[in-house]
């Protein structure tokens, strides 16, 4: 079994030596996401504005290798401030509603001076296919 690439347009794409998202049988590992408008290249407002938009793209990416948001399990996400985890988490909820994938916060630099990035991994079924 060979790994597939996985690219959209629906999300920013690789600022670096990385590729959005790769397909591995069932699993999909999710690259890291910033608060980047995709079509505008706009960096959300704050800690909650990058959050959503950082999920948006995950989202997206996800999507493109043929999964939904419930095929969503681990989500890592990095934050410049922790002190700002409160406004980050009340975000976080807000875009993923009832969904509750485990999750990982630390706190880290960030290279560009974005505020929040999130990766994930996902298991898609077989039969869900993959996207655009």
């Amino acid at each position: 079994m060979h790994h597939q690439v996985i690219a959209t347009s629906d999300a920013p794409a690789p600022g670096g030596a990385y590729v959005q998202a790769i397909r591995h049988g069932e699993l999909v590992v999710l690259s890291g996401q910033v608060g980047v408008d995709p079509v505008t290249g706009e960096t959300a407002e704050g800690v909650a504005g990058q959050t959503r938009q950082a999920l948006r793209n995950l989202l997206a990416v996800l999507a493109a290798a043929g999964g939904a948001p419930e095929h969503l399990v681990k989500t890592t996400c990095f934050l410049t401030d922790v002190s700002a985890f409160a406004e980050f988490n009340a975000a976080y909820a807000e875009v993923l509603g009832d969904l509750r994938p485990t999750r990982s916060t630390v706190g880290v630099q960030l290279a560009g001076g974005f505020l929040v990035e999130i990766e994930g991994l996902a298991i898609v079924p077989a039969d869900a296919g993959t996207g655009a």
